[in-house]
């Protein structure tokens, strides 16, 4: 039975730092207020399907969306989830005025996203190395 109690402390010591962390993640959350929530939570449901990667390896259907996205101005960001463009469709009927704000305001806490390293270029045959 002694084998066992190193075992047993090593998965209390993990269930205990879990704890912590999920403690850490549930305080970080309520930093944002409830209009952030409901922009998220948004987002999440209508836009993320087309505006975020959905597996690795794959593209995006749309560009990706920031604080910066349409020169970062709100009064367009709202006009353009609105009515939608040619590629994508409006949202006014689905969303009520206060909550496409709320879209917008959680765009814009959207951190611009670093430039992708250059890719190296395939060699084909007979190229030099």
């Amino acid at each position: 039975m002694k084998r066992g109690a190193p075992l047993s402390l090593f998965m209390l010591a993990s269930a205990l730092s879990l704890l912590a962390v999920s403690d850490a993640a549930i305080a970080q959350d309520s930093t944002r207020d409830d209009q952030g929530n409901l922009g998220a939570r948004l987002f999440n449901q209508s836009c993320s399907v087309c505006h975020l990667k959905q597996q690795l390896g794959t593209n995006t259907y749309a560009p990706a969306l920031s604080q910066d996205t349409l020169g970062g101005k709100a009064d367009i960001m709202r006009e353009v989830i609105t009515n939608g463009t040619p590629r994508m469709p409006g949202f006014k009927i689905q969303y009520t005025p206060a909550q496409i704000d709320a879209i917008v305001g959680y765009l814009k806490t959207i951190p611009v996203a670093a430039a992708a390293a250059p890719t190296a270029k395939a060699r084909g045959p007979g190229e030099p190395d």
